[in-house]
């Protein structure tokens, strides 16, 4: 009989060899790298940040990771910054925090959503740049890739989504997702396993957005077919133009 402590261990050991596999297949990180990750508190960037600092622990491993929490002072949600400090001091990662506030007037007729991730992710190149990080990783996982696929189809009438690898500014700078084969349910369960503590405060704006509504028809095409949410994930690499319009 396989006991629970097994059953953890083995599902441990998978979550890291995935993400090591998404960082080997799509050449994430590399010697001598400076990785800054964007920690909102959640426990995807929680579990991102936990994994390739210890991965970084590795004699055969040469990468460094530093860690940045953006606050928005105008959005009532709150995270425990102590509890952030002191989760990153525990990896020996260090951790940068910075606040802004948001400027609705740049995009009057965008969502909260929107105007709130480009000024965070505004604020993460910034930080980037400071501490001479050539590279930005996100916490996006499988599901956040498979949901923005079919929101740019349903919306936007483009197919596209969120790349494991992201080359920007003229190719000085390179965004990074290494959970992009760890689905929801796996981020969870392992941050459950290792007793992240929770937002104080979510977001009031995240179940009222796109997202959360395309997120909610998946988990209908699941009830149809229960591969869906895989097989849209593949379907973003078996691309036949032939039979396209």
């Amino acid at each position: 009989m396989i006991t629970e402590e097994k059953q953890d261990k083995v599902f441990t050991r998978d979550f890291f060899r995935k993400v090591g596999k998404a960082i080997h297949d799509y050449r994430l990180i590399g010697d001598g790298d400076r990785v800054l990750v964007g920690i909102s508190g959640g426990k995807d960037s929680l579990a991102l940040l936990e994994v390739l600092a210890m991965r970084a622990k590795d004699p055969k491993q040469d990468y460094t990771v530093i860690a940045a929490h953006i606050a928005v002072e105008d959005v009532s949600y709150e995270v425990d910054s102590d509890y952030l400090r002191a989760f990153c001091e525990r990896l020996g990662v260090e951790y940068v925090y910075r606040t802004i506030r948001l400027d609705m007037t740049v995009n009057p007729k965008k969502p909260a959503c929107f105007v709130c991730s480009w000024h965070r992710r505004k604020m993460l190149f910034d930080i980037a740049k400071e501490y001479d990080c050539k590279k930005l990783a996100l916490g996006h996982h499988r599901d956040d890739a498979v949901e923005s696929l079919m929101m740019s189809m349903i919306f936007n009438g483009t197919i596209c989504s969120m790349p494991p690898r992201l080359e920007m500014f003229k190719n000085t700078f390179t965004l990074i997702r290494p959970l992009i084969y760890l689905s929801n349910d796996e981020t969870l369960r392992y941050a459950e396993m290792r007793q992240f503590k929770k937002q104080k405060k979510h977001c009031p704006h995240e179940k009222a957005t796109n997202r959360d509504a395309v997120s909610k028809l998946i988990d209908r095409m699941e009830a149809v077919s229960p591969h869906a949410r895989s097989n849209l994930f593949a379907s973003m690499r078996n691309i036949r133009e032939e039979y396209l319009p």
